[in-house]
């Protein structure tokens, strides 16, 4: 099968195009006919070697952790999944080797959910990861009506879906963004201020009383002096910096959950959430999607597509 690949750590000049074996299907995984795929800032940072200390890698490796694609076929002890079937998945395993830039991907069941029915292959490649980071980091703080909720880095990938869901649930939310993005984060429901020296103060002209909640989708200090507006303790959740925990906040890593899938895929489908696809590049071209997300100004997700 064709893939991206790559044979040592190191920036998007590492990254190759070429055939690469096709994966063997286990017991409980299902071979994906690969449609499309996303890339995330995690993607980069592994091919780096950043996370080396945690998860070995086998090289050569195939990146990519988001897909949308159609099952070709289940293994013998799939029952959930069958041949011909739409799904999209978070497909992380505790190494890395075998990922989703590529024709073909076998996935763990746990990984997987059907694909909402009004998403394009692209579209629906977005939401895996980023979905889960902002669905599970709401979770972990109970947030729902009543809440006012402070969301950092708002127009980011885990950002608009964290607003949308957040709004759904009937929450009011504020979220930080740079000036360029306040109309956009208007769209998805959000309150906008520009982040930054003197966050708290822009928050309290607007929420006088503080928030119930706040979510760090983007590390820095900003969240730290959020504190100062948050009305209930620890009610503070971070995806970029572990020292929420002294605080008495959560760090979230987010987790392949399929039942988690499922709830995104049922918010999409009731018109609630929708993904914001940034741009979208054929697989040879991966080096050029891995340099437009590591510039890290990118609104939204950027896909890369097979189809």
């Amino acid at each position: 099968m064709k893939a991206v690949f790559y044979s040592k750590y190191g920036d998007q000049g590492v990254l190759e195009y070429g055939d690469q074996p096709d994966p063997r299907v286990g017991p409980d995984t299902v071979l994906i006919e690969v449609k499309a795929a996303s890339v995330n800032p995690v993607d980069w940072k592994v091919m780096a070697g950043y996370l080396d200390g945690a998860l070995t890698a086998h090289f050569p490796v195939i990146p990519g952790w988001d897909v949308a694609g159609v099952v070709l076929q289940p293994g013998p002890a799939v029952t959930e999944f069958s041949a011909g079937d739409e799904v999209m998945g978070y497909v992380r395993m505790d190494t890395v080797g075998q990922g989703t830039f590529a024709e073909q991907v076998a996935a763990p069941v746990r990984t997987l959910s059907r694909k909402p029915a009004n998403l394009s292959w692209e579209e629906a490649a977005t939401v895996p990861l980023t979905g889960l980071t902002a669905l599970q980091t709401l979770d972990a703080l109970d947030v729902g009506t009543g809440d006012t909720v402070l969301v950092h880095n708002g127009a980011g990938g885990v950002g608009t879906f964290g607003i949308q869901i957040a709004r759904a649930r009937g929450a009011r939310v504020i979220a930080t963004a740079s000036e360029r993005n306040h109309d956009f984060l208007r769209g998805l429901g959000a309150e906008p201020l520009t982040y930054g020296e003197g966050i708290a103060e822009r928050v309290r002209e607007i929420a006088p009383d503080g928030v119930s909640a706040v979510v760090d989708f983007v590390g820095g200090e900003d969240w730290r002096a959020s504190l100062d507006v948050l009305s209930q303790a620890g009610r503070v959740a971070s995806i970029a910096d572990a020292d929420v925990k002294e605080h008495g906040g959560r760090y979230i890593f987010v987790r392949p959950v399929a039942a988690d899938l499922s709830t995104l895929a049922e918010l999409i489908e009731a018109g609630d959430v929708k993904p914001v696809l940034a741009e979208t590049y054929p697989l040879e071209r991966a080096a050029e999607a891995f340099a437009a997300n590591m510039d890290g100004h990118t609104r939204g997700k950027i896909a890369i597509t097979l189809t």
